[in-house]
C-alpha cells in the first residue's frame, strides 16, 4: 500500500476510488444527502478534516486529510465503531471494489502524483 502524502508533520492527503453499483446509484446518493451525525463525529473524532466524496459516472472518488498521529488505530477506532458499521452495511452493497484494492479494504488508495499549496 502506498503510503499517503504528507501535508506537515501531522497531515496526510489521502485519495481514494470506488465503483458505485448503477442499479444502488439513487440509495447511495439518498444515504449520502443526510450522513447520519454519529458518522460524521466518529470521523472527526478519527482525525479525518476535510472529507469530501466526488461522483463521475460510476466512480466515486474521496478526499480527505488525516490531522493525526496513529492513521492506523485511528482507522480502527472508525472499523469497530457499532454506529459507522451499521452505516456500511448500508453503504458497502452500493459500491464495487475496483482491481487492485488490498484485502480488507473497501476503497483503493490512490498515490499522490503531484501537489501544490
Amino acid at each position: 500500500m502506498t503510503e499517503p502524502a504528507e501535508t506537515s508533520s501531522r497531515s496526510r492527503r489521502i485519495a481514494q476510488a470506488i465503483r458505485l453499483r448503477p442499479e444502488a446509484r439513487e440509495e447511495y446518493l439518498r444515504l449520502h444527502a443526510s450522513v447520519w451525525p454519529e458518522v460524521e463525529a466518529m470521523i472527526s473524532a478519527a482525525n479525518i478534516r476535510n472529507y469530501s466524496i466526488y461522483l463521475l459516472d460510476d466512480l466515486l472518488f474521496s478526499y480527505y486529510e488525516y490531522v493525526g498521529d496513529d492513521y492506523d488505530h485511528d482507522m480502527g477506532r472508525i472499523a469497530a465503531d457499532p454506529t459507522t458499521q451499521r452505516w456500511w452495511r448500508l453503504t458497502d452493497p452500493c459500491q464495487e471494489r475496483l482491481p487492485g484494492t488490498p484485502d480488507g479494504r473497501q476503497w483503493l488508495e490512490l498515490p499522490e502524483i503531484w501537489h501544490m499549496n
